[in-house]
């Protein structure tokens, strides 16, 4: 494919190149691709996490950056991590979404029947090696992209004790509370993440479309307050990094349903736009055989509508509506 010839792209265009991950492979963890400062002071243990997709790098170049001249905990514990590193070795310009994955979904494999089960795939033996880390944090950033274009959320997960820190960061506008994947668990609401009871927090970052150049510095500002947030870092360590302005408010898109694709004949019958809103109840929104998906409610807003990973059991957007 040579998109400069004017051929017909098979993709988004790729505005960000990949890191060079390949120095951080050796840390003090003994696990390859993760790393651990301790500031030798009580406080939080705080993991941040990039490449959940291996073909997702703008947190790849997040956690880069961090690692090589950002600011180090000042409280407590970071742990930084490169997830599914098998799959980004496989990144290819020409078939980027072939590298989401190499044998699973690594973030659909989180509960404990799949993780102290008897199966076995390159992201399940990833996930093996990194639980430890993820179930002795106190806070959780995963940082994520989408497929297709649509402006930056904060997946809060599926309880709304984590609303309250994705609004200390200020940032992005659209804050997500969502229904989980029947797929299965995500790192996100492992444990007592996903616990209401339990005081440990996580937040999901959908920094942008994949490849465009605006996702990296989403990507990074959103680590550094969180870093900040959470205590592990002080404020004015971060703030000459600060360039992108916070939204005037904050607004909660609360899912009521996932759209789940029974077969390879799911179809959308209105325009696929991430955060689209359909006007009215009623309206067609899918179709699957003889099945179709209507619009539960006026305003209905469309959660991360996409094609790209169709197939049965699969979520294609999720249904939901802004909180006043």
């Amino acid at each position: 494919m040579d998109e400069a010839r004017g051929d017909t792209p098979r993709h988004h265009p790729i505005e960000i190149r990949p890191p060079d991950i390949g120095r951080w492979r050796h840390g003090n963890t003994g696990v390859d691709f993760v790393h651990e400062f301790d500031s030798g002071r009580s406080g939080p243990t705080v993991l941040v996490q990039a490449l959940t997709h291996g073909n997702e790098f703008c947190g790849a170049l997040a956690l880069d950056w961090l690692l090589d001249r950002g600011p180090r905990p000042v409280a407590g514990r970071l742990i930084v991590a490169f997830a599914n590193v098998e799959a980004f070795a496989r990144f290819d310009f020409d078939e980027p979404d072939a590298s989401r994955y190499v044998d699973e979904d690594y973030n659909r494999v989180w509960a404990d029947d799949r993780l102290f089960g008897p199966g076995d795939s390159v992201e399940l033996r990833r996930a093996r090696e990194l639980r430890p880390f993820v179930d002795r944090a106190d806070f959780l950033l995963d940082i994520h992209s989408m497929h297709d274009p649509c402006r930056p959320i904060m997946v809060c997960g599926t309880i709304d004790k984590h609303l309250a820190l994705a609004r200390a960061l200020g940032m992005p506008a659209d804050l997500l509370i969502d229904t989980g994947h029947p797929a299965g668990l995500r790192m996100r609401d492992r444990g007592g993440f996903g616990d209401p009871a339990s005081p440990r927090q996580a937040l999901l970052i959908e920094c942008g479309q994949h490849w465009e150049k605006a996702s990296e510095p989403v990507a990074r500002e959103t680590m550094l307050r969180f870093l900040a947030v959470v205590g592990s870092v002080p404020a004015a360590a971060i703030a000459p990094q600060l360039s992108l302005p916070l939204p005037e408010r904050q607004r909660v898109v609360r899912v009521t349903e996932a759209v789940v694709s029974r077969s390879s004949d799911f179809r959308f019958l209105v325009p696929v736009e991430g955060l689209g809103v359909v006007a009215k109840a009623g309206t067609p929104i899918a179709s699957d055989g003889d099945t179709v998906w209507r619009a539960p409610y006026d305003e209905t807003v469309l959660v991360m509508p996409s094609l790209a990973h169709l197939r049965p059991g699969n979520t294609q957007v999720r249904l939901g509506r802004y909180e006043n």
